[in-house]
C-alpha cells in the first residue's frame, strides 16, 4: 500500500526519492506511529517532503488516497488485534432508539445516592445489566455502555463523553513548549499583547544619539548608551488538560509554544475540566506537586494578563455543584473559584479550541461563556484577534 502512496505522490511532481521512502518505510517498521492517520500524516510528509511550498499538494494525494481511512491499523499493518480492543470485545453497539429508551438517573443528589447504595450491595462483577456496577450494559454506573448520565468507573479511555464522574486515575501529558509552529499567525496575533519599554542598565548603544552627540562636539566621538528594548507585559496562562481536550492537544501545543517565544514574563498552570481549589504545574505529578488556588491568586497581582484554554465541555454539574469535579470531591463548587480569580483579574479571557458553531448546543460552555461576561473566543487566529484586542484594551 505505501508504495502506491509513493508512486501517487511521484505522480503529483513532488520531489520524493526512493531513499526518503526507505526512510519512511524504516519508521513504520519501527512502529514510530501506530494506529492514528494524523501521526502518520506528519510523519510521511516530514520524510517524504523536504519544501514547505510542495505541502498543499501533499495534502491532496493524502486526502485522495487515504480518505475514509481513520484507523491505520487496517491500512498499514498486518500485526494482531491491539489488546484494548479485545477488553471491550463484549461491549453493546447501541442505536439512537436504545439510547433514547434509556432514561437518566435523575440529577446529581439522587445519582450519588443511588451509587453509595449499590456500592454497599453489590458483591461480585456484573455485565451487561441494567442496574450493577459492571461493564457493557445501560447502568449509570460502570464502563463500555451507554447511559446518558452516570459514573463512569475503571474506564481507560473517553468513550461517549458523558460521564458525571469519573472514578479513575488518569495520567495526562504537559503541552510541549518546543512544537513548530504551523500556523505562524498565532504568533503575530500574540503580539498584540506586547508593550515595550526601555529598562534596566544601560547596555544597548544608542546609535542616533552617539551620532548626534558627536556631531555636537566637532567629531570628538560621544558614545551613548541606553537600556534594552523589552516586553514588558505579564501573562498567566491557565491550560484545561486531558478528556475532551486530547482533541485539541495540537493547537494548543502551538499557542504554548508560540507564547513561550512571544513573552519573557509568562507562568502558566494546568487544570482539568474546571477551576477547583488547586492545579498543577507538571502533568507527570500532579498527584503529588499541586498548587492551592489561593495560592496562585495571592502571587499574581492584577496588572498580569490572564488566558484561559480549554473547551469548557464537562457536565454543568462539574461547574455549579459541590462534589462535581469528576476526578476528586471538591468541597466548593467550581463556579466559586472562577468568580474567585475573576475578582482578581476581572479583564482575563478564554480560548476555546471548539467551534464556535458549537457553543449554544453545550451548557456548560454556555454558564462558562456567561461568568466570563462573554469574554470567551475561539481559538483561532480571529478569535485570539478579538480576544487580544480586548486583553490590550485592559
Amino acid at each position: 500500500m505505501l508504495i502506491n502512496f509513493f508512486f501517487d505522490v511521484k505522480k503529483a511532481k513532488i520531489p520524493a526519492t526512493i531513499r526518503e521512502f526507505l526512510m519512511l518505510v524504516e519508521a513504520m517498521d519501527k512502529r514510530l506511529v501506530m494506529y492514528n492517520i494524523d501521526d502518520f500524516y506528519y510523519l510521511s510528509r516530514a520524510a517524504l517532503v523536504k519544501d514547505e511550498k510542495y505541502f498543499d499538494r501533499y495534502d491532496r494525494v493524502f486526502g485522495a488516497f487515504f480518505k475514509g481511512i481513520e484507523d491505520m491499523t487496517t491500512a498499514l499493518f498486518d500485526g494482531d488485534i491491539p489488546e484494548e480492543w479485545l477488553l471491550l470485545q463484549a461491549e453493546k453497539l447501541f442505536s439512537e432508539e436504545d439510547k433514547a429508551a434509556i432514561e437518566a438517573m435523575g440529577g446529581w443528589e439522587k445519582l450519588m445516592q443511588e451509587l453509595r447504595k449499590r456500592l454497599e450491595e453489590q458483591k461480585e462483577r456484573h455485565q451487561g445489566g441494567n442496574r450493577w456496577i459492571g461493564t457493557a450494559g445501560t447502568s449509570p454506573f460502570g464502563t463500555g455502555g451507554y447511559n446518558p448520565e452516570g459514573v463512569a468507573i475503571g474506564q481507560r479511555r473517553r468513550r461517549q463523553g458523558r460521564a458525571l464522574k469519573v472514578w479513575d486515575r488518569r495520567d495526562y501529558k504537559n503541552y510541549d513548549d518546543n512544537v513548530q509552529i504551523g500556523i505562524r499567525n498565532i504568533q503575530l496575533a500574540l503580539r498584540r499583547l506586547r508593550e515595550f519599554a526601555r529598562v534596566g542598565e544601560d547596555d544597548e548603544l544608542d546609535l542616533d544619539e552617539t551620532i548626534r552627540n558627536t556631531a555636537h562636539n566637532a567629531g570628538l566621538l560621544d558614545i551613548v548608551m541606553r537600556p534594552e528594548r523589552r516586553n514588558r507585559v505579564k501573562v498567566l496562562m491557565f491550560f484545561d488538560v486531558g478528556g475532551s481536550m486530547d482533541d485539541h492537544i495540537r493547537v494548543c501545543e502551538e499557542l504554548f509554544s508560540a507564547a513561550r517565544t512571544e513573552f519573557k514574563h509568562l507562568e502558566y498552570y494546568y487544570f482539568h475540566n474546571f477551576t477547583y481549589e488547586f492545579m498543577w504545574r507538571d502533568n507527570r505529578r500532579r498527584h503529588e506537586q499541586r498548587t492551592p488556588t489561593w495560592d496562585v491568586i495571592n502571587t499574581y497581582p492584577a496588572d498580569y494578563k490572564v488566558i484561559f484554554v480549554g473547551d469548557a465541555f464537562m457536565s454543568p454539574y462539574e461547574i455549579t455543584y459541590k462534589g462535581g469535579s469528576v476526578e476528586h470531591w471538591n468541597e466548593e463548587p467550581g463556579l466559586l473559584w472562577a468568580q474567585r480569580m475573576l475578582d482578581q483579574w476581572p479583564n482575563a479571557i478564554w480560548l476555546n479550541p471548539r467551534p464556535e458553531t458549537r457553543w449554544e448546543h453545550t451548557p456548560s460552555t454556555m454558564i462558562v461563556k456567561e461568568v466570563m461576561a462573554n469574554r470567551m473566543f475561539p481559538l483561532s487566529i480571529d478569535g485570539l484577534d478579538r480576544g487580544l484586542r480586548l486583553l490590550t484594551a485592559a
